[in-house]
């Protein structure tokens, strides 16, 4: 994320806060059963605590950062950006009271919501492309606290698998998901895209006989081939009351583990309004 000229910490503060999207655009004309827009808390820009330092002791000698984030029905997002013409990236964690790991993730991009409450964010930051330090790319830690009020809606959807298996080196494992579409009554509609992703570079293979699924194309055409290690499966017809199931097989070489997580994408249009969500399963262990 770059933020151009240096910017005065008012300023600074501003600026992340549009970039997060805190003012949001006019509703189009016409819309109808648009969902709620997004909401962004964003805390001032303060120095980076570099590794084995103090914080720095001012815009001269190295870079302020700032946190913003922003609460989008059932994700939220972490944003860093800095008081100079340079671009922040990052892991960041975030803490809820005494609950360790609430939340995670890269920053810029969509993670959980755990819901209502007070966090304490704390990013891991990698600042590049500066002058005004004499070494770069600096790295640091920034925290800020958030009360974030938005209701957490419950989940449209289910993913369950069995039997509840550990996977094992040299074997195969068969495995059974349930997709079930649970809430939102006749809100939306019946498409959404299942996928199961192993550890790349393990050897695992995942494969099934279901003529919903396959394993996505890599590469660009005509050298093209098959990631044996994911498997895309897109649903048409899921329907409260009537759970999609998919059988599949999972294959590790000998001496080698490998989980499988598994990801639900879906979207609830209305009108021509349109919006989705991502929602995590189960995850496959490996020993």
């Amino acid at each position: 994320m770059r933020l151009g000229t240096p910017l005065p910490a008012a300023l600074a503060a501003a600026a992340l806060t549009v970039l997060a999207g805190a003012v949001p655009a006019a509703a189009a004309p016409g819309a109808r059963d648009a969902a709620p827009p997004p909401v962004s808390h964003c805390a001032p820009t303060a120095p980076l605590t570099q590794r084995g330092a103090a914080p720095t002791a001012g815009p001269a000698a190295g870079p302020a950062v700032g946190l913003c984030v922003t609460v989008a029905g059932a994700a939220m997002t972490v944003s860093a950006a800095a008081d100079c013409a340079c671009t922040v990236s990052g892991t960041w964690t975030a803490r809820r009271g005494d609950e360790d790991g609430a939340a995670s993730g890269t920053l810029g991009t969509r993670a959980d919501y755990p819901g209502p409450g007070t966090y304490e964010v704390t990013a891991a930051v990698r600042v590049s492309g500066t002058e005004r330090t004499p070494t770069t790319p600096v790295t640091g830690t920034v925290t800020a606290t958030f009360t974030l009020a938005a209701p957490k809606p419950a989940p449209m959807h289910r993913i369950e698998v069995a039997p509840p298996a550990v996977l094992a080196p040299g074997k195969t494992t068969t495995l059974t998901y349930t997709v079930e579409r649970t809430g939102g009554g006749d809100d939306g509609d019946g498409s959404a895209r299942f996928g199961l992703i192993g550890e790349p570079g393990t050897g695992i293979a995942l494969a099934s006989t279901d003529v919903r699924c396959v394993n996505p194309l890599t590469g660009r055409y005509p050298a093209t081939t098959r990631s044996a290690h994911a498997l895309d499966c897109a649903f048409t017809d899921l329907q409260p009351g009537r759970p999609a199931t998919v059988t599949v097989h999972v294959t590790l070489p000998p001496d080698t583990c490998s989980t499988v997580v598994s990801k639900l994408g879906y979207w609830t249009p209305k009108g021509q309004q349109v919006a989705g969500a991502m929602l995590n399963g189960p995850t496959v262990p490996c020993r």
